[in-house]
């Protein structure tokens, strides 16, 4: 073995014993033994195996007797229960469903009351953090599992819900970090979204339900959101449409009903009603704008503009003679 391929070797076991702690491996060493019932010399043959294994991955036992003693203590309590450790653990961990793990303390808190009544290992406190770590581990796989059995934007959408890390999202689900943030900002637009209708809610807060939905409809909110935040049902949705439907109808009745005094209004008065003094400032109104223009809409647009009566703007335009009688009249 060359000296790089020996760095590389110490390396990783460096590396396994970062992420393994000792006790959780010498477990592991004895349920591959797949015996309980070893005594004398064979007893003693596996001892120096395991030791032998654990300083290859660099765990350095052999020369800690502190370390041996334990492997020893953890083989006494094995042959004494008459299954390994890690048999129980193995099958406790994969009977739990994601809703034992939503709260990792307390199901680590549950796992160990539980385990802990056969193995002693189990209650040790310096142990808890890394039976955490196997409950934090063991949640993200359940979660993952779940969001793979939903279509591949939801299943994303789902994890980052749950607060999943961007880099397992990516990893577990085998996505790109574009498919990510296309996710991402849709998830930040509805939440953009729900911010500006629970503004739009505080504002009618003290409204009835009906009014509630009227402002939310007359503001472009989705149904489904007004559902959710209004806490109505789509009754109360139909409602507020056909109530707003009739207030439409009722403004157009008025509006139509209201045309033709918008229009008298906008004519002017009559002919008649027309004062002599109103008159002769009409008329010479009537003259500067037709020396601007001889366009009839240009014309009628400036008088328009400058409240000129309808009938005198008619008059100009179809028989503008007449102005110097209707003018001569007004002076008397």
């Amino acid at each position: 073995m060359t000296t790089e391929e020996k760095t590389e070797e110490v390396e990783d076991a460096v590396e396994v014993t970062k992420l393994k702690p000792l006790w959780l491996a010498m477990e592991e060493k004895l349920l591959e033994l797949n015996t309980v019932s070893l005594s004398g010399d064979d007893k003693e043959a596996a001892i120096q195996k395991i030791i032998r294994e654990l300083d290859d991955e660099g765990f350095n036992v052999f020369k800690s007797g502190g370390k041996i003693m334990h492997l020893r203590w953890a083989m006494d309590d094995m042959l004494e229960v008459g299954r390994p450790l890690m048999k129980d653990f193995n099958d406790a961990i994969a009977a739990l469903s994601l809703e034992d793990v939503l709260d990792v303390y307390s199901a680590t808190t549950d796992f160990i009351a539980k385990l802990g009544e056969t193995w002693e290992e189990i209650r040790k406190v310096q142990n808890r953090p890394d039976i955490i770590r196997i409950m934090e581990e063991t949640k993200l796989d359940l979660l993952v599992k779940k969001a793979k059995e939903m279509s591949e934007k939801e299943g994303v959408r789902y994890l980052v819900g749950e607060k999943v890390t961007r880099e397992n999202i990516i990893s577990k689900l085998a996505i790109t970090q574009e498919k990510l943030a296309e996710v991402e900002a849709e998830i930040a637009k509805e939440k953009a979204e729900r911010t500006r209708v629970a503004d739009l809610l505080t504002k009618v807060e003290d409204k009835s339900d009906l009014e509630k939905v009227k402002h939310l409809i007359t503001n472009d909110v989705a149904e489904e959101l007004i559902i959710e935040m209004a806490g109505v049902d789509k009754g109360a949705i139909k409602d507020a449409q056909k109530a707003m439907e009739e207030e439409i109808k009722e403004q157009q009745r008025k509006a139509e009903e209201g045309a033709p005094r918008k229009k008298a209004k906008a004519a002017g008065p009559a002919l008649e009603d027309i004062t002599p003094e109103d008159m002769l400032e009409h008329i010479e109104a009537i003259r500067e704008i037709k020396e601007f223009s001889d366009v009839e809409k240009e014309i009628r647009t400036m008088c328009e503009q400058s409240s000129i009566p309808q009938c005198l703007v008619d008059i100009a335009i179809s028989d503008p003679d007449k102005l110097d009688e209707l003018e001569k009249g007004a002076e008397g």
